[in-house]
């Protein structure tokens, strides 16, 4: 069972307790532009497994919660992430995990009628979040698959792979409807509300880096990103994506094609956010927080947080546990995390001095 925590932060407060609130929205928003809030944003991206939930709730946490309301239970700031998949709901899943939709242009094109939905989905849903982020200064974010994933749902996980150099032609028009219809969606959202930020969903690399060459990248990913991010930016949208395992490699692929940040920068990969900061000083980064260490309680927890706390103090850096908090990581003990990382959030700030070239 986890340690009690000795931590006990404020909440949503600046450091002046007669001054004013100062919101989760503010937070993040001067730590993407590299200046000094009063604290970072105290937010976890990837929240849990549902193994998770299922035993804090054996432990207490109340049963009634879920979704967004769950946040301020576990002491974090509410955010509100809408994932718009260019699959419609009726589109077949695969046979298993990884396997094909199509092998071909026919497929693609039989196919067709069940992808790039026109309606977005639960319009209320984004009106109740932006009603939430405009009372209380919340975050909203949306997810797009990116120009990478989104073949590999429809090739499948090896037959993508051999389809850059198979069947190039069909990458391409696969993407560029893709951006098509990104673009058509983007403007459905923003006449109800313009995210914060935004991720593009790729898992393009895993614990040995990317599983593509730059060329490759080049070739049959940054041409779609040039057309979308621009009109991301015009709207103030901060573009962030999220690969898992070791992206250090791709990061300057990815600041060629307009990218401005990434998550979960995977401890278990590799990848060091101290040096990301040495080499991409002005690049957002998002998570790198070891998620194997919080099952060991505070201490462990807190010499964590040592490790990532330079980094934080350079600016344009929000941790965040680097991928779903696991099911080994008792109740008591993820609510210890959530004060440290308040704690380590309000430290950080007083001191940043963001990293100059």
């Amino acid at each position: 069972m986890g340690q009690e925590s000795t931590v006990s932060p404020s909440h949503g407060r600046s450091p002046d307790s007669d001054g004013p609130t100062v919101t989760p929205r503010e937070r993040f928003h001067a730590v993407a532009d590299f200046a000094q809030p009063d604290s970072l944003p105290v937010i976890e991206w990837a929240t849990w497994w549902d193994l998770s939930i299922e035993r804090w709730r054996s432990e207490g946490l109340d049963p009634a919660l879920s979704g967004s309301g769950l946040y301020g239970a576990l002491g974090l700031d509410r955010h509100d992430q809408f994932w718009i998949s260019a699959l419609a709901p009726d589109c077949p899943r695969p046979p298993t995990h990884g396997a094909p939709r199509l092998q071909d242009r026919a497929g693609f094109r039989s196919l067709s009628s069940r992808l790039f939905p026109k309606a977005l989905p639960d319009v209320a849903s984004i009106e109740a979040a932006a009603q939430v982020r405009e009372e209380s200064g919340s975050l909203l974010w949306l997810t797009f698959e990116g120009f990478f994933w989104f073949p590999r749902e429809l090739f499948g996980i090896e037959p993508h792979l051999l389809a850059y150099y198979d069947q190039k032609d069909l990458m391409h028009e696969i993407n560029d409807r893709l951006a098509d219809w990104q673009l058509e969606t983007l403007e459905r959202f923003s006449e109800i509300a313009v995210p914060d930020f935004m991720t593009f969903a790729e898992d393009l690399s895993y614990n040995l880096g990317p599983m593509i060459s730059g060329d490759c990248f080049e070739e049959f990913l940054a041409p779609y990103y040039r057309r979308v991010v621009p009109e991301l930016k015009k709207r103030g949208i901060r573009v962030i994506v999220d690969s898992d395992g070791d992206i250090s490699q791709a990061i300057p692929w990815f600041i060629e094609a307009g990218i401005e940040g990434a998550l979960p920068l995977e401890r278990q990969a590799g990848v060091d956010v101290a040096s990301l900061r040495r080499r991409f000083p002005r690049f957002i980064l998002i998570g790198g927080f070891d998620k194997m260490v919080m099952k060991h309680g505070e201490s462990a927890m807190r010499a964590e947080f040592e490790r990532l706390l330079p980094a934080m103090r350079l600016g344009g850096y929000i941790p965040s546990v680097d991928h779903q908090t696991p099911p080994d990581v008792s109740l008591a003990n993820f609510r210890t995390y959530a004060g440290l990382l308040r704690e380590y959030c309000e430290r950080a700030s007083a001191t940043i001095a963001p990293f100059s070239v």
